[in-house]
């Protein structure tokens, strides 16, 4: 099962990105078949290693562009006009890079020709076998889960599974602690049984998979029935694994510590925290010094249009709570934390004209590589947040002072997962994509990570 850090990456998107890169092949062939009508010389064409190599490269391409346009976001992209508006962005995305790549070496290109037919074939391809796999949704056989009890956390899994369709599951109900609420709707469907009755349940509603979701499991949990169904093959495992391993963050809601004890993760091996650490040193040298030209035309705009300082400084919160000055390129008015610290909302009338567009960029982040190069940040990380705002979040959530184990980054899995936490319940949901982080830190989420910035900064999503 594939996986970034310990999300799963659901086998319809896998699949469906498989299967498109290869009809992007087929568009390819076809397009080259009309183009050389003889069989044997299109054989000979194709075949050649250099155009192996041009076919590559512009399945590559597509494949960039596909992703980079949301067609793999099965959330986003579920309805037939928002997936064509994305197909036609992805494919002209990559047109314009092919054509960039094509003028700078020439020999790259697979002919103007085949372009123009393959461009509309690869179109309708993809088009059709989406409209295809829509069809056949419905006979799909997706794993039954049954959820045992009614705390928050069950409640939370259901409503995630039913909101998306790239998910190979289907909730077939919950159990009552005690069945006294037999036949209340919860989520849809609702409670259809007992606790007690979790073997009857299971072999009636033909379950593959069971979540225990109990508030108090001290006499309520039936451990024998549970045991005999888990030796007979049916996987049982608690509510919020199921929910960290679906949607890439630790659900807060009656998480216990004991849970966070004795859970797979959390480890920091020496390796990794000093690949990071050189990973940290050489992308910042790298872009301070390919970005020096947009660090200057930044600071004289800033300069411009408000004067000085160019730069905002601010205290924050750093690894194992220590304070450190952040370096920003100033986006809002001077003294505008005049009347103490504040979140930035949308429509902020704090942010200048420059700073709206270095935020929606993120080039105001751009001197934040000085704090990575001194340690006090890292590339990948929860965002630091300032004191004041530590203090108030720590008393309000619960396990917010975790974050602070690990060094704070410019980017982070909240950061492309989530837009700007503008309040507590921002703050809390963005915790538990940190925790997550936090959990299954590797050199491969950092990675998956970095690639998925590109593609946010692009669309400028969760600015303020």
């Amino acid at each position: 099962m594939a996986k970034i850090g310990g999300q799963v990456i659901p086998g319809k998107t896998l699949f469906l990105l498989t299967t498109e890169l290869m009809l992007t092949v087929v568009g390819l062939l076809l397009a080259t078949g009309i183009r050389i009508f003889s069989l044997s010389e299109w054989w000979s064409f194709i075949t050649l290693p250099e155009n192996l190599a041009r076919f590559g490269l512009v399945v590559v391409v597509c494949g960039l562009a596909l992703y980079y346009c949301d067609v793999y976001d099965l959330r986003a992209s579920n309805r037939r006009a928002v997936l064509f508006v994305s197909l036609m962005q992805a494919l002209g995305l990559a047109c314009v890079i092919l054509a960039i790549l094509y003028y700078i070496e020439p020999n790259l290109a697979i002919g103007r020709s085949v372009a123009v037919l393959a461009t509309p074939m690869i179109l309708v391809l993809i088009l059709g076998w989406r409209v295809l796999q829509e069809s056949l949704a419905p006979l799909a056989n997706r794993e039954r889960l049954l959820i045992m009890g009614t705390a928050g956390s069950g409640i939370a899994l259901a409503k995630e599974i039913c909101s998306r369709t790239d998910l190979n599951f289907k909730v077939v109900g919950f159990l009552d602690e005690k069945g006294e609420n037999i036949g209340k709707s919860l989520v849809n469907p609702g409670i259809i049984g007992a606790a007690a009755d979790v073997e009857s349940v299971a072999s009636r509603e033909k379950v593959g998979r069971i979540v225990i979701s109990l508030a108090d499991r001290r006499g309520t949990m039936p451990v024998r029935e549970l045991l005999h169904l888990r030796m007979s093959g049916i996987p049982v495992e608690d509510a919020h694994t199921l929910y960290e391993r679906i949607t890439g963050r630790i659900l807060l809601e009656r998480l216990s510590p004991s849970w966070l004890i004795l859970s797979d993760g959390f480890r920091k091996s020496a390796f990794v925290l000093n690949t990071k650490r050189l990973m940290d040193i050489v992308i910042s040298l790298v872009a301070l010094v390919v970005g020096f030209p947009i660090l200057v035309a930044t600071a004289l705009a800033i300069f411009l249009e408000d004067g000085r300082p160019i730069l905002f400084r601010q205290r924050r919160i750093g690894l194992n709570g220590k304070e450190f000055t952040m370096l920003k390129f100033r986006s809002m008015h001077k003294d505008a934390d005049k009347g103490g610290a504040k979140w930035a909302t949308d429509g902020d009338s704090r942010i200048t004209r420059v700073g709206k567009f270095i935020r929606k960029c993120r080039i105001d982040e751009i001197p934040q590589f000085l704090n990575v190069l001194r340690g006090e940040m890292s590339l990948v990380g929860p965002r630091p947040e300032q004191p004041y705002f530590c203090t108030l979040l720590e008393d309000k959530i619960p396990y917010f002072a975790l974050r602070h184990t690990v060094r704070p980054g410019i980017t982070g899995w909240a950061q492309i997962k989530y837009q700007y936490g503008a309040s507590i319940d921002e703050a809390k949901n963005k915790l538990e994509l940190d925790l997550f982080y936090i959990k299954h830190l590797s050199i491969m989420l950092d990675l998956a990570i970095i690639f998925e910035t590109a593609k946010v900064m692009l669309v400028g999503r969760g600015a303020k």
